[in-house]
């Protein structure tokens, strides 16, 4: 009798303990899932939508608008600096969740990756010395013109000149282009207006001139995620929704651009 008691208590015991145990592991996996970090990559050399600090940190427009959208969809970010490539080349991969880094919402790009609401308007412009006879895109013709590889400020060019146009150098990203217009190795540089009037402050109007053309279509930028990552895209739309509502998003733009 002692002996079936026992084993009774022990069976008891024990089914206590795993049910403990399963109740443990399903608290966990929840809360593992609540605080999940979503990994955003960006091309952190593109100010003012996002730069690297001195101490690593990375800031900037996009930065600011991520975490917001974070915020208000009830998830977290961790946003690493990987480079224009490498950042597409980490969702392909899986090793980044998100992308933002003003990419601009092409039909090209659509087919392979699943972009977010547009959050900003966009154009290309010309940045050229201030001493330069060029009003107008086709005015470059002949001139030696710096863009970013893989943008949309290549493409303009090369859908104006041909994709073989001798006098187009592609620059891992805008800064270094703009360098050597300062430098005196290219004649302009094409990129997106919030960059190139960003650079316009620092180096002077007296220096250098903005020229706006046309024939530049309005752009939009969005988030990116992999393609058919659903779960994700309704977050980060949520939470733009919810930053455009409520006015931090109008916050977040006047801080950058002004009213």
């Amino acid at each position: 009798m002692r002996k079936g008691i026992g084993i009774l208590l022990s069976a008891v015991l024990f089914s206590s303990i795993i049910l403990a145990g399963c109740a443990t592991k399903k608290d966990g996996g929840e809360a593992s899932k609540d605080t999940a970090v979503v990994k955003v990559g960006t091309d952190a050399a593109y100010p003012p939508f996002e730069k690297q600090e001195g101490t690593g940190e990375i800031s900037g427009f996009d930065v600011d608008i991520m975490q917001a959208v974070a915020k208000a969809a009830g998830f977290k970010v961790e946003i690493r600096h990987t480079g224009w490539d490498p950042l597409f080349e980490g969702i392909d991969s899986g090793k980044v969740d998100a992308g933002i880094s003003a990419i601009t919402i092409t039909e090209e790009r659509k087919k392979k990756y699943d972009f977010s609401e547009p959050y900003f308007d966009a154009k290309q412009l010309i940045l050229v010395p201030a001493d330069s006879s060029v009003t107008s895109l086709k005015d470059l013709n002949g001139k030696k013109i710096g863009v970013q590889s893989a943008t949309t400020g290549e493409t303009v060019v090369q859908e104006a000149f041909g994709k073989t146009y001798p006098n187009l150098k592609g620059y891992d990203d805008t800064p270094a282009a703009i360098e050597d217009l300062k430098l005196g190795r290219v004649d302009a540089v094409v990129a997106d207006n919030g960059v190139v009037l960003e650079y316009v402050k620092k180096l002077g109007k007296d220096k250098f001139k903005v020229v706006e053309d046309a024939s530049f279509e309005p752009e939009y930028y969005g988030i990116i995620v992999k393609k058919g990552n659903k779960e994700l895209l309704e977050k980060i739309n949520a939470g733009l929704k919810k930053i455009r509502e409520d006015g931090t998003y109008d916050k977040i733009y006047q801080k950058y651009f002004g009213q």
